[in-house]
């Protein structure tokens, strides 16, 4: 049985990079507070778009997909799932309500966690959750000429419950004790979490879920305002990357958690810039919505793209941004350049 060490391994990470990070989103977190209390009216917007945009990525991730239109009603609870896609959709939106609203409640204990995988099937007829898996797993990969090789081996079934249990008692005793920065205490947790993949299924979305909770948890709460799914979406082989360099040799003991940890703690740091972004750009809530797309133009030096004005501009609508742009541009104020994906805007 793996032995899980939360008592020296974390010194080991503690490298000048690490601390470095580290001070920053102490340093974030103590802004966090101050944004928080000047926009409590405003924070309203991020928190209902962070909770559409966190549980379509955190699906997406796993290949289960909907439109944005039935993304947004099943979110809002506007409609009733209507195939396996959307059962799981709202099944997570359960869960990541859930911890939203109770995380300071939820410990994550074995029972606790079975009964947040057994939430995030509750619209699903098969029975899937709320059990730890009842055969052996493996996680693989497929390369270019679609074979399929493994690129991971996780605890067996039978050992499964065991290796659970000593997870979270050996992560508590430490959360607890105090003495280790909490910032590296969760992607730690989290990576062992995904190493024993307990479940048949939804190990990744459960993992993303268990991360907003605990740092939810520990007083970052950047999560709510801004959907770190997404960001992991986005860079999402940088992640499957850093998660196979953390797990080699992970069962012998002799893997380094510092490629995990590195990644969690740039995410969260994205997360905070991203954060206080937006809420600068919530002074400008006065003006129109086609002079708040132009105010953001005009912050950015260089090129901007759509989707980077739509992720400041949350509220405003995609018909709204791609409307001003184009009235913007027929009036000389910006130009576009490139085409495709790499479209972007520039001020003259």
């Amino acid at each position: 049985m793996r032995n899980f060490d939360y008592t020296n391994a974390p010194a080991n990470l503690l490298t000048p990079e690490i601390v470095q990070m580290l001070a920053s989103i102490h340093e974030h977190k103590g802004k966090q507070e101050l944004f928080m209390e000047a926009n409590v009216d405003e924070l309203k917007t991020l928190l209902e778009v962070a909770l559409i945009q966190s549980t379509g990525a955190s699906n997406r991730i796993e290949g289960i997909f909907t439109s944005d239109k039935r993304l947004e009603e099943l979110v809002t609870q506007k409609a009733e799932p209507r195939n396996r896609s959307e059962q799981e959709i709202a099944g997570y939106r359960e869960v990541l309500a859930t911890i939203h609203e109770s995380h300071e409640h939820i410990n994550p204990r074995p029972n606790i966690i079975l009964q947040l995988h057994r939430d995030l099937y509750s619209y699903s007829q098969a029975g899937a959750g709320g059990s730890y898996k009842n055969s052996d797993n493996v996680i693989a990969e497929t390369d270019a000429e679609c074979n399929q090789r493994a690129r991971f081996v996780p605890v067996p079934a039978f050992q499964t419950a065991e290796a659970m249990d000593e997870l979270c008692s050996k992560f508590l005793e430490a959360w607890e004790a105090g003495q280790m920065d909490k910032l590296i205490l969760i992607p730690m947790f989290i990576l062992d979490f995904l190493c024993i993949h307990p479940f048949n299924d939804g190990n990744g979305r459960m993992s993303r879920l268990l991360t907003l909770l605990l740092f939810y948890k520990a007083g970052y709460i950047v999560g709510k305002y801004v959907s770190m799914e997404m960001l992991i979406e986005k860079t999402k082989e940088t992640y499957y990357e850093a998660l196979q360099a953390s797990s080699t040799g992970w069962h012998e003991g002799e893997n380094t958690y510092e490629p995990f940890v590195k990644y969690y703690l740039g995410i969260t740091l994205k997360a905070y810039s991203e954060f206080e972004n937006r809420v600068e750009h919530l002074k400008y809530r006065s003006l129109s919505k086609p002079d708040r797309v132009k105010a953001v133009i005009d912050q950015k030096v260089g090129k901007i793209t759509k989707k980077e004005i739509m992720d400041r501009c949350p509220d405003i609508s995609k018909t709204t941004v791609e409307r001003t742009l184009t009235e913007l541009v027929k009036s000389g104020y910006i130009a576009k350049v490139g085409s495709g994906p790499s479209t972007g805007y520039v001020r003259l």
